[in-house]
């Protein structure tokens, strides 16, 4: 290895061209590191004393001698955020310059051919800069000035939209721009492929712009040291897929958490969240593994991100299991993506019956329900998913993921009916974070015309407004004060209706007998109410004993077979 100072765009200007290798991830800087290096470059080029800004490294691999001395392109193993982030801004700088050269070396014709085009060459090597998949082809369309593609990059596209608008902001600024951009200094680091370890350099470097994430760190540890074709086959067979899966933004947002599960899954132990990169070397040098092969590992890693995306991002096809994802997905029930991962593998693989599997992804969603009703602490949820399928026997599947869940003990129990049922009664369900789902959850079940929750708000039968109306009052009684307080955000007072603004604090009567009132209510959390002459203490128990017995329909108790249940 062998780095030296210089000024970025000579650096650019004398290379023949970069090139992303694709392992590497795709241009991930948001608005925030932009705007950050624009103020950077205002700032030194409105200041002569300031003769140069550190803008980190630039640490490539080159075939032959140390620096640039050939036309062959230079594979970018540190540096593509910053490198692509400056060819954005000139590019949109060259756009708005129009015929003007604000600063010597600076007009459009010498900021395209110098920095962001080989104007003698044809094909991919007319750019200065290719990037990898979809950000390829978004750059070469802004280079050529072209209309964004179908499939468009989310960062290209909006990251040179921002210095669009920046630059237009500063439309009078423009040789103070030009001034920073000639600044801005780097480290050429340059690789021999003979003598440096590409991988262990990169992990080590710390260099300014995005953290680099676990998933980064993974899929540069697999594919970096693999002859070219090879390393290309298992790119674009396997994890270039998972990346259109996942899609531009869950790529970057959920594939450490989805690679977190994975290793739990296959080790057993769950990984510290930022120790995933490095619990996975280990995995992947075990000896089972390793003897499997580096193909069968990432087909392995691609089957199981399949499983993730159908539960955690609703790309599920059969819309029971669907449905039944998605309410996980409201109760943020990460912790068992783990346990639903080896059943969704061994569903996938035909050893575990649909209706079967979706009994067990239901239980999941009644055991984290039923405990955050009754107030068990969540600490421990995350170990009892992590080893569950340890207890499970394969030739008894659904029951013996019944029989653990009836076993568990005392801390990390599942709450029986009669615990359920009692605290679900009297619990505050108005103040929780999940109230539209249990709402949700409660009025569609068993509807196979199902009713959009979404578009109704939340409706408390007696008011929530403490100085009651003297209809109300004498409702309710001589203890209405004491029933308002116990019983004001409770099962039985709570409902959902389309017409909360109309219903207001009138009197239970009005509510009841008004044009689309309770009467006329099509829900089936108001059936009932249209019956009921007074709203008082009696009514409220009476209604939330009811809805509490249907709750037990709804959020399931493992019972097994042999209970006659």
């Amino acid at each position: 290895m062998k780095a030296s100072e210089t000024k970025l765009l000579a650096f650019i200007k004398k290379s023949p061209q970069f090139v992303i290798p694709i392992y590497q991830r795709t241009y991930s800087w948001t608005e925030k590191e932009c705007r950050e290096l624009w103020n950077d470059i205002l700032r030194t080029g409105s200041k002569d004393e300031i003769t140069s800004h550190f803008f980190g490294s630039i640490v490539y691999i080159e075939k032959g001698l140390y620096h640039v001395s050939s036309q062959s392109p230079l594979l970018v193993i540190d540096g593509q955020q910053r490198i692509t982030t400056v060819t954005l801004l000139i590019a949109a700088l060259a756009n708005a310059l129009g015929e003007s050269e604000p600063v010597e070396g600076f007009s459009p014709r010498k900021l395209r051919n110098y920095y962001l085009l080989n104007p003698e060459e044809d094909g991919e090597k007319h750019y200065k800069l290719i990037l990898s998949q979809t950000d390829k082809s978004s750059l070469i369309a802004i280079l050529n000035r072209d209309q964004q593609p179908k499939n468009y990059s989310i960062r290209i596209t909006q990251n040179f939209k921002l210095f669009e608008s920046l630059i237009k902001e500063s439309q009078n600024n423009l040789e103070i721009v030009c001034k920073g951009l000639a600044k801005l200094l780097v480290v050429d680091v340059a690789l021999n492929r003979e003598q440096d370890n590409p991988q262990l350099i990169f992990e080590s470097m710390n260099s300014t712009g995005r953290e680099l994430t676990q998933a980064d760190l993974i899929r540069n540890y697999i594919l970096m040291g693999l002859e070219p074709e090879l390393q290309t086959k298992l790119y674009e067979r396997y994890w270039r897929p998972m990346e259109v899966e996942f899609g531009q933004e869950a790529y970057g947002t959920q594939f450490d958490s989805f690679m977190r599960h994975f290793l739990t899954v296959k080790t057993g132990a769950i990984p510290n969240k930022s120790a995933v990169y490095e619990e996975f070397k280990k995995y992947s040098i075990s000896p089972q593994v390793d003897q499997a092969g580096v193909e069968a590992l990432v087909n392995d890693i691609h089957t199981f991100a399949r499983y993730y995306c159908a539960m955690a991002l609703g790309y599920e096809q059969n819309p029971e299991l669907k449905l039944a994802f998605q309410d996980l997905r409201e109760l943020k029930v990460d912790v068992a993506y783990p346990f639903l991962l080896e059943l969704y593998h061994d569903y996938a693989s035909g050893k575990f019956p649909r209706t079967d599997f979706l009994q067990a992804v239901r239980l999941v969603e009644s055991y984290v329900f039923r405990r955050a009703i009754c107030g068990i602490p969540t600490n421990s949820v995350n170990k009892t998913f992590a080893n569950f399928t340890k207890f499970i026997k394969k030739d008894e599947y659904l029951e013996t993921i019944k029989a653990h869940f009836m076993r568990l003990p005392s801390y990390r129990r599942f709450p029986n009916d009669e615990e359920f049922k009692r605290v679900l009664q009297t619990k505050d369900l108005y103040n929780i974070r999940d109230r539209s789902y249990w709402l949700r959850r409660l009025e569609n079940h068993d509807r196979k015309e199902r009713v959009a929750v979404d578009e109704y708000t939340i409706e408390h039968i007696m008011p929530q407004n403490a100085n009651l109306s003297p209809a109300w009052r004498a409702s309710l009684g001589l203890d209405w004060q004491r029933i308002h307080k116990t019983y004001l955000h409770t099962l039985g007072n709570l409902t959902l209706t389309a017409y909360n603004s109309r219903y207001s604090d009138k009197s239970f009567p009005e509510k009841r007998d008004m044009e689309k009132g309770f009467k006329e209510s099509p829900l089936k959390l108001n059936q009932g109410l249209g019956q009921i002459k007074q709203w008082d203490e009696n009514a409220i128990c009476q209604r939330a004993d009811r809805l509490s017995q249907m709750a037990l329909d709804v959020w399931i108790a493992p019972k097994l077979e042999s209970d006659g249940a």
